[in-house]
């Protein structure tokens, strides 16, 4: 939950988009071991996940392992594994001849993915509420007095880990591991990077946290898990009025368009 470049959408047959040439990962390490190629892949599947959920590679877009590995600064091979693993994920799709395309992804997916996180999410914050003692809570408190500074500093990074913790810390205090496992797979096709880029987030995260906190303070576990529902799906309604902004469901946007060459 990374700021990063936008792109201008390329136009018609035969024109290249050049978006994912802005993203970069950090450089890798010059010794590679069998799990760190497993990081680099995972690290790479991130990346191209979010460039997809944000509307900088669009459906139909070809990605071209040559060009991912020389702007992520990596080699051919974690970037194969990583499209191997999103076209496992749904994200793309392998054409015979063609290489890897972007899948579909309808307003209704968007919408359905965060469906998924909120059900999950709300459940976690209901068990969580009686279990929350007074230690959790001073750190609950101290997440958001740091999720606040951030806002008003204007530093979505910063505000991106900690929301991370704070939502951390009341998946922890549910004592349900298989359940919040599921959560962070359903949470995986939305990358944190996403949501510094959307404008009123920042401020919904601080307000929808307070409303989290009071419930979570009352001892209300309905409340507590009523609150953090409103709060993912609200999330989700800023991603789609995002990836709406930037012309994504848009008839020009159509499968078959020129691969992401230079």
């Amino acid at each position: 939950m990374k700021s990063g470049p936008s792109t201008t959408a390329a136009r018609g047959r035969g024109r290249a988009r050049t978006g994912v040439r802005q993203v970069a990962l950090p450089a890798p390490a010059p010794r590679r071991t069998p799990g760190m190629r497993l990081q680099l892949s995972d690290e790479a599947a991130a990346r191209i996940r979010e460039l997809i959920m944000d509307g900088r590679v669009r459906p139909g877009d070809y990605l071209r392992l040559e060009r991912l590995a020389m702007d992520f600064g990596i080699s051919v091979t974690p970037v194969r594994e990583a499209l191997k693993s999103l076209r496992s994920e749904g994200f793309v799709v392998l054409e015979p001849r063609r290489g890897f395309v972007v899948a579909p992804l309808s307003k209704r997916d968007v919408q359905d993915l965060f469906w998924v996180q909120a059900g999950i999410a709300a459940e976690l914050a209901t068990r969580a509420t009686p279990r929350i003692g007074p230690e959790t809570l001073r750190a609950l408190d101290a997440l958001q007095h740091d999720l606040e500074r951030a806002d008003a500093a204007r530093r979505p990074d910063l505000m991106e880990e900690h929301n991370h913790h704070f939502h951390r810390e009341i998946n922890l205090a549910a004592d349900s591991a298989k359940l919040a496992w599921s959560l962070g797979t359903a949470a995986r096709y939305v990358p944190r990077g996403l949501y510094g880029r959307l404008p009123d987030w920042p401020r919904l995260a601080v307000r929808d946290h307070e409303r989290i906190l009071t419930a979570l303070r009352d001892g209300d576990a309905p409340a507590a898990g009523a609150q953090m529902r409103d709060h993912i799906v609200r999330a989700g309604e800023l991603l789609v009025a995002h990836l709406e902004r930037r012309g994504l469901w848009t008839s020009e946007h159509v499968a078959g368009r020129a691969p992401l060459t230079d």
